[in-house]
C-alpha cells in the first residue's frame, strides 16, 4: 500500500469563519507501519496519523479537546503568535494548567498569519509520541502562486515512549545506550518507503510545503534536476532565492516553488534524507534515504544521477519580503545553550546553566495577579528564568552551544532576524557571517545552532505575554533547555482577560491560580518554588 502525497489545486475562498477540529486526544498502540515493535502512542479519535488541519488567513481556529489521557495534556499553534490570546498557546503550567483528564476544553485561535504551520503537545514532551500535525493557512492573496501544491512532513519514530527514553537521557549511568533501538523515518504520518510519487504536469508550477516535525535529526529535500525557489520560511514570506536542496532541523518549515519542466520524456525522483552529523552513523537510519519518483509520463525512463544534493542553506542571504531592515537592538541577552550535572551525576539541559523547572502557578497568571511585582523575574520562580521584557524595545540574542551539541531554538509568539552567525572558537573573526547592511534579514521562528556555533539574532518585543524559548530536540527540552519572556506585564495587567475556560482546568487539577511562583501573594517570598543549583560543568562522578 502506499499513500499519496497530499495535492491541492484549487482553493474555494470565502469569508472569515470558524475551522473546527474535535479531538478526542487518547492513548493508542502502533508501530506507524515501521519494522518495529508497536509501542504506547498518542493520537486523535483513536486514529494515526492526525488530520492536516486547513484554513484561511483570517480564520478563527476551534479546537475542541477531549482529554481521555491518563495524565493531563495541552496543544501548541507551533509559529502563531497568539496576539492577545497568550493564554491559548498551550504551554503546561505557563499559559494555562493544561487539559485534565476526563475533561474537555476548546482553543479558540485567530488565524491573523498564512503560512505553514504545525500543532503539537506542549505537555510532557507529548509530541515526541505523536501528538502533532501540520497547519496550513493559506492566503488567497498570497505573492505567490502555483497550479497544485505538495505537503511533506517529516518525523522520526522511535521504538520507545518518552517516559522510557528519560531515564536514559539523564539518569547517571543508565544500563542501556540511547541509540540501541533507533527511529524510523515517517513521511506524512507513516512508513516513509509507502510514500507516493509526485505528479508533475509540463510547465505548471507547484509548491511544495516541507515541515520538519523530528524530535532529533535534520532532514533533506531534493528533487533531480529541479531548482528549488524558496519563498516561506517558517511562515514568514521570503524573496525568491534558488537552491537545489533544503535543509530542515527540528520544527522548521519551508515552502518552495518548482518549475515542471516544458517536456515529458524523463522522470525524475526526489529524495528525503534523514541524517545528523552530531549523531551516531547506524546503517540505514543515520543517515536513511527514501528515493520518491517525480513523474511525467509513466512511460518514461528515469534521469540519472550519481550523486544526491546536499547542503545547508545560507540563512543570512536570504532576505525576508517585508524589507525591514536589521534591527537596532535596545537590550542585549547572552543564552548559553549547554548541559551540566547535579551532585548525584544526572545529567541536564539548561540557559547559562539553569535547568527549567515548572512554577506553582502559571507564570501567565503570576503575571496578571502579582502587581507590581510582575515585573520582577523573580516572581515566576528562579527555575524559569524569566527575563522580564519592556514593551516595543528591541531585543538582541546571543544564542551559542559551546558544546557539540546542536539545538533547533524555538522562540514563541515572535520571528526574529537572523543577524550574524559563526563558531564559538574563532577569536579571528575569520569565519563570522554578518547579514548584509543592504539586505532585509530573514525572520523565522526557530534557528538551528550546530555545536560549537552561535547566532545573534534580534525581535521587538511587541506581544505582551508570556511566552517560551527553548530547544526544540525533544529530548533537549525535557531534559530543561527551556526559559521564558515576560513581555510588558503591566500591559498585560490592563489588556488580558484569561477565560474562565482555562481557569476552570487549573481548578479542576488544584492548581493555584493567583501569586507568584511559589503561590504567594505579596513580597518576595518564594521559597516554596522549584530552585535548583545551578548545574555543574564536570561530571561529579568522573573522578
Amino acid at each position: 500500500m502506499r499513500f499519496s502525497l497530499g495535492l491541492l489545486c484549487s482553493l474555494a475562498v470565502a469569508q472569515a469563519k470558524d475551522v473546527i477540529e474535535n479531538w478526542d486526544i487518547g492513548f493508542v498502540t502502533t508501530n506507524r507501519g515501521l519494522d518495529q515493535p508497536a509501542r504506547k502512542s498518542i493520537g486523535v479519535n483513536g486514529q494515526f496519523p492526525l488530520p492536516v488541519v486547513e484554513a484561511v488567513l483570517g480564520d478563527t481556529l476551534i479546537l475542541n479537546v477531549r482529554n481521555s489521557l491518563d495524565v493531563p495534556t495541552s496543544l501548541h499553534a507551533h509559529g502563531i503568535h497568539q496576539f492577545g490570546t497568550n493564554y491559548y498557546d498551550g504551554v503546561h503550567m505557563v499559559t494555562e494548567c493544561g487539559v485534565a483528564p476526563g475533561s474537555n476544553f476548546t482553543y479558540e485561535i485567530p488565524l491573523m498569519q498564512a503560512g505553514t504551520y504545525w500543532i503539537h503537545g506542549h505537555t510532557s514532551e507529548q509530541n515526541y509520541d505523536g501528538l502533532q500535525t501540520t497547519l496550513i493557512v493559506y492566503n488567497p492573496n498570497d505573492t505567490y502562486s502555483a497550479d497544485c501544491e505538495y505537503l511533506f512532513a517529516f518525523e522520526d519514530w522511535w521504538p520507545l515512549t518518552f517516559m522510557e527514553t528519560y531515564p536514559l537521557l539523564t539518569e547517571p549511568n543508565p544500563t542501556a545506550g540511547l541509540f540501541d533501538t533507533p527511529p524510523g523515518m515517517l513521511i506524512n504520518g507513516a512508513n516513509a518507503n509507502l510514500t507516493g510519487p509526485i505528479n508533475f504536469v509540463a510547465g505548471n508550477t507547484y509548491r511544495i510545503r516541507l515541515v520538519s516535525m523530528s524530535s532529533f535529526p535534520l532532514f533533506e529535500f531534493t528533487i533531480d534536476d529541479h531548482e528549488l525557489q524558496i519563498i516561506e520560511v517558517d511562515g514568514v514570506a521570503t524573496k525568491p532565492y534558488n537552491t537545489n536542496v533544503v535543509r530542515l532541523a527540528p520544527a522548521e518549515r519551508t515552502s518552495v516553488l518548482v518549475t515542471a519542466k516544458e517536456t515529458t520524456t524523463l522522470n525524475y525522483q526526489y529524495h528525503v534524507t534523514m541524517f545528523g552529523d552530531f549523531l551516531p552513523a547506524i546503517p540505514g537510519v543515520f543517515p536513511s534515504t527514501y528515493n520518491g519518483s517525480v513523474v511525467y509520463d509513466t512511460d518514461a525512463p528515469f534521469f540519472e544521477v550519481e550523486t544526491i544534493a546536499t547542503g545547508f542553506l545560507d540563512e543570512l542571504a536570504i532576505e525576508s519580503l517585508d524589507d525591514e531592515p536589521a534591527l537596532v537592538p535596545d537590550h542585549h541577552i547572552y543564552l548559553n545553550a549547554t548541559s551540566g550535572f547535579h551532585e548525584d551525576g544526572s545529567t541536564f539541559e539548561s540557559f547559562n546553566q539553569v535547568t527549567y523547572k515548572h512554577p506553582l502557578v502559571p507564570s501567565i497568571l503570576s503575571a496578571l495577579t502579582t502587581g507590581d511585582m510582575a515585573t520582577s523575574p523573580i516572581t515566576y520562580g528562579p527555575d524559569t528564568n524569566t527575563h522580564v521584557l519592556k514593551y516595543g524595545e528591541i531585543i538582541e540574542m546571543l544564542l551559542w552551544s559551546p558544546t557539540n551539541l546542536p539545538h533547533p531554538i524555538h522562540l514563541h509568539g515572535h520571528a526574529f532576524q537572523i543577524i550574524e552567525k559563526g563558531f564559538t572558537n574563532d577569536t579571528t573573526g575569520q569565519y563570522r557571517k554578518q547579514v548584509s547592511a543592504t539586505n532585509a534579514p530573514l525572520k523565522r521562528d526557530t534557528i538551528f545552532i550546530p555545536g560549537e556555533e552561535y547566532a545573534i539574532v534580534r525581535f521587538r518585543a511587541n506581544n505582551p505575554g508570556l511566552w517560551s524559548l527553548h530547544c526544540h530536540i525533544t529530548w533537549h527540552s525535557g531534559m530543561g533547555l527551556i526559559m521564558l519572556f515576560a513581555s510588558a506585564p503591566e500591559m498585560m495587567q490592563e489588556s488580558v482577560q484569561v477565560p474562565d475556560g482555562v481557569l476552570e482546568q487549573c481548578r479542576l487539577q488544584g492548581i493555584l491560580t493567583s501569586g507568584n511562583a511559589a503561590g504567594n501573594n505579596g513580597g518576595f517570598n518564594y521559597a516554596a518554588a522549584p530552585n535548583d543549583p545551578y548545574l555543574l560543568v564536570e561530571d561529579p562522578l568522573s573522578n
